[in-house]
């Protein structure tokens, strides 16, 4: 079974959008929300698609926090990561994904995020040039992003998302599913339209605790040569 898991806050603009694409995919899964206290009525369109819905307040809330509770409740043995804003593309998304899953050294996949027609330069200018279009496989490369991607329980199990960190933790879990002779894969097929991009824009304070976590997992690395 796969399971989809959700990290949503105030995502009502986009969440129709979302589930109704998950909801549409020709393999069926289950969908575990963890809502961070939105209060735009996103609640309503978590019942109208059958969502199992987890509740973290602002106090509790880190993003690996959110994502190990999430799996946590999830009864999938591959689980599928989305933010609440991104939109797969079409209902072929989540068996690209899992397709990759044959082969038993591969932790993780993610796939491709492209812009929307109005989203700014700059974040069309980041996704078109992060994500490409040839599949890659990867076992150095620690690059991960869990606005769209999936991963093996088990490999979870083992090695769950990093708790303590402000963001970034997808690389500092792929940093370390690598570590442990686990292989990463980029599957452009399985695609996902994503607004604001991975950078959002130009927003100088989420660069600044990107930039100190990226600098925190590379510490590590180097140290462990």
């Amino acid at each position: 079974m796969i399971s989809v898991v959700i990290r949503a806050k105030d995502e009502s603009a986009w969440l129709n959008r979302c589930l109704t694409a998950v909801r549409n995919q020709t393999v069926p899964a289950e969908i575990v929300v963890v809502d961070n206290e939105s209060t735009d009525g996103s609640g309503e369109l978590y019942r109208r698609h059958g969502c199992t819905v987890l509740s973290m307040s602002d106090a509790e809330f880190s993003f690996g926090r959110a994502l190990n509770r999430g799996i946590a409740a999830c009864s999938g043995e591959y689980i599928a990561i989305l933010s609440a804003h991104c939109v797969p593309l079409n209902d072929a998304w989540l068996y690209r994904l899992v397709a990759n899953f044959g082969d038993p050294k591969v932790a993780g996949v993610y796939g491709r995020q492209e812009p929307l027609p109005d989203s700014t330069d700059f974040d069309k200018r980041d996704l078109w040039t992060t994500f490409g279009v040839e599949r890659r496989v990867q076992r150095k490369d620690f690059f991960f992003h869990n606005a769209n991607a999936m991963i093996r329980r088990s490999v979870w199990e083992q090695i769950p998302f990093d708790e303590a960190l402000s963001g970034v933790e997808d690389r500092a879990w792929a940093r370390e599913a690598i570590a442990a002779g686990h292989a990463l894969v980029y599957e452009p097929a399985a695609s996902v339209y994503h607004h604001h991009g991975i950078h959002q824009g130009q927003d100088a304070v989420r660069a600044r605790r990107v930039v100190k976590v990226i600098e925190l997992i590379r510490s590590k690395e180097n140290g462990s040569r």
